[in-house]
């Protein structure tokens, strides 16, 4: 790890320090929750590598690592929908990241086109065949506009 993150030497440093000590998994990632600043609703969960981490922090706009194209992903680029970094958060132990975030241009963060990546919720009402019920009813964008041809990230 370069020296931009402290080294993690001590429990009590990483969880009663004020040095960033982020904890990578074996894959060099670590999960980041991002939340809307303002209504504090759950966009979506991403992941972070090192570098990922580091931009982030350091040009105020939100990059993940991209598991399905693995490359670095400046979330917006493409679409406009830029995360502007409002806050960024670390749990106890320094293996999640939570970042709070203005999304620019129409809000949403979602590549299907809805406002939250969570548009949808399990019923539980039912004790078998579990159904997804949609929680947003309507797109904020067409994705086939804002993407054109540009391939669809969800790999089956």
């Amino acid at each position: 790890m370069s020296s931009f993150f402290k080294e993690r030497t001590s429990v009590f440093d990483v969880e009663e320090g004020n040095e960033l000590q982020p904890k990578f998994d074996n894959s060099g990632l670590i999960p980041a929750v991002t939340t809307d600043h303002s209504t504090k609703i759950i966009l979506m969960h991403g992941y972070m590598n090192h570098e990922a981490l580091q931009k982030t922090i350091q040009t105020g706009f939100a990059h993940y690592w991209s598991r399905s194209r693995k490359c670095i992903w400046k979330k917006g680029k493409t679409s406009g929908l830029l995360q502007k970094i409002k806050e960024i958060k670390i749990d106890d132990d320094q293996d999640c990241i939570w970042i709070e975030v203005e999304v620019l241009g129409n809000g949403a963060s979602c590549h299907v086109g809805y406002k939250s990546c969570f548009y949808r919720k399990i019923n539980l009402s039912t004790k078998s065949n579990y159904n997804l019920e949609f929680i947003e009813d309507k797109k904020v964008f067409d994705p086939k506009e804002v993407y054109g041809n540009a391939p669809n990230p969800t790999k089956l």
